[in-house]
C-alpha cells in the first residue's frame, strides 16, 4: 500500500505503509508500536493532503486539466489510509490500557458478529434457504 504525500514537504511523493519487511510484518503495524511523534507526523501529513485536495477540486469546478482531476482519487485514498492507521493505533493503545479492568469500554470489546457466532442449526437453516441454483443447458 502506497500513500501519496504532498510534494512540498517530502523528497519522494510516496510513503510505503504496507510493504512487507523481512520479518513479515507490514510497516502499518510498526507505526502503531513506534514513537509518539509518528502519530503527529501522520496527522500533519493528513492535514497537508487535505490542503492539497482542495486544489484539484477547485480545478474541477473551473474546468481544469484532466491530470489535475485524476489526482483527486489518489489523494483521497491516501488520506483514508493514513486515518485508518491512526485509528487502529488508537484502538490498540486503548485495548492495552484497559486490559484487566472490571469494565471495559465498548470500543475495546469484540464486535457483535464476533461475540455471537451462529450455531450449527442457524447455519444449516440459512444454507437451506439460500441454496445455489443449478441450471441445465439444453443441447
Amino acid at each position: 500500500m502506497r500513500v501519496y504525500l504532498p510534494q512540498e514537504k517530502h523528497n519522494s511523493n510516496y510513503l510505503n505503509l504496507g510493504d512487507r519487511t523481512r520479518e513479515g510484518k507490514s510497516q502499518e503495524s510498526r507505526i502503531g508500536k513506534g514513537k509518539k511523534g509518528e502519530e503527529e507526523v501522520l496527522r500533519q501529513a493528513a492535514e497537508d493532503l487535505k490542503v492539497e485536495l482542495s486544489q484539484p477540486r477547485v480545478a474541477k469546478l473551473t474546468g481544469g486539466a484532466a491530470s489535475k482531476l485524476s489526482t483527486i482519487r489518489v489523494v483521497r485514498k491516501s488520506i483514508t489510509c493514513i486515518l485508518t492507521v491512526i485509528n487502529q493505533t488508537q484502538k490498540e493503545n486503548l485495548r492495552k490500557f484497559h486490559t484487566g479492568e472490571k469494565y471495559e469500554p465498548l470500543i475495546c470489546g469484540a464486535r457483535r458478529h464476533e461475540e455471537n457466532p451462529k450455531t450449527k442449526q442457524q447455519q444449516q437453516r440459512t444454507e437451506q434457504l439460500h441454496l445455489l441454483r443449478q441450471y441445465l443447458d439444453k443441447a
